[in-house]
Order: C-alpha cells, then structure tokens, then sequence
C-alpha cells in the first residue's frame, strides 16, 4: 500500500467518522484509532463494512535509516489560522498519521525552530508512518512562532505542529 493510499484512507475513516479501523493483507497490517476510539459516543450495533481496494503486492519492508521518500502534498491541507486565541498565527498541520521528528536524526539540527523564519514549500520536520520518513513542508511563508509538539512524538492526522506569524 502506498503512502498516498494510506493517506486516503486515512482522509476516508476520518470522514467516516469511524473509531477504529483494522486491515489485513498478508503480512501487512494496518490499524486506525481516530480521537473518538474509546470515547462515550454513541455505539452502532451494526459494524460498517469498507470495501478498501486491494493495492498491488506489499514491498518488502524498508530499513529503519531515516532516509526521506517522499514530501507530503501541499494541496492536501490548507494552512489554517489558529483557533486559540493566537490572532492572526498561521497553523502548520500533519498531513498523516505518524511519529513526529524536528530533525532528519538525533545528531543533527531540527529543520525550524522559533524565530525562523521560512517560506512556502521550507521542510519544517519529519513524520515516520510505518517505517517511511515523509519531509512535511510548510504551505505558509512566516516567522515560527511556536512549536505545538514534542520530539519523537505521535501525531495525528490534521494535529496541529507550529504555529507561524505570516506577517513576521
């Protein structure tokens, strides 16, 4: 399965609205746990049925070296201004679900930090989903104003990563 697929699907069980979603195929398996998973809302005693298309044979796992594949598609997800209070910041959101990292490894620099400055299309960390390092780029040009998570740790899909000032 390919990241844009899982990326899909993704986009899908949120949609969906769904708690939790499991795939099989072979040796690959994936599994979804969105923020309703184990909360008190409302149970269906039916369980959905998703027909996920089957995708072309799964490749052999990849090594752990944090070596970059791909950048996460701009497109995707609109830069949106924060909701908390923060008037006029501009939100850089994960694309995928993931382990979110400031640097491309533990020695090196992170990619931004506050007081940065960056443009539009400026690499602004790294998400690991299912062994594959995916270079998040930014789709705002601004001053980093805050970074909203810790290193090396999980993300969701759409959870916001650092607020930026467009004006700075």
């Amino acid at each position: 399965m390919t990241t844009k697929e899982i990326h899909d699907l993704v986009k899908l069980v949120n949609r969906l609205e769904l708690s939790e979603f499991k795939m099989k195929d072979g040796e690959f398996e994936l599994s979804i746990r969105t923020k309703l998973f184990g909360g008190k809302q409302k149970r269906d005693t039916g369980s959905p049925v998703i027909a996920v298309p089957q995708a072309s044979p799964v490749a052999a796992p990849q090594p752990a070296a944090p070596a970059t594949t791909e950048s996460a598609p701009a497109a995707d997800l609109p830069p949106k201004e924060s909701e908390d209070g923060d008037e006029g910041l501009v939100e850089v959101r994960s694309p995928i679900v993931g382990t979110f990292y400031r640097s491309a490894s533990p020695d090196k620099p992170p990619y931004i930090k506050v007081g940065d400055s960056i443009d539009v299309g400026s690499v602004v960390c790294i998400v690991e989903a299912m062994k594959l390092f995916n270079e998040i780029e930014s789709e705002v040009s601004g001053k980093v104003v805050k970074v909203v998570v810790e290193d090396a740790q999980p993300v969701e899909y759409d959870q916001v990563l650092f607020l930026v000032d467009p004006k700075g």
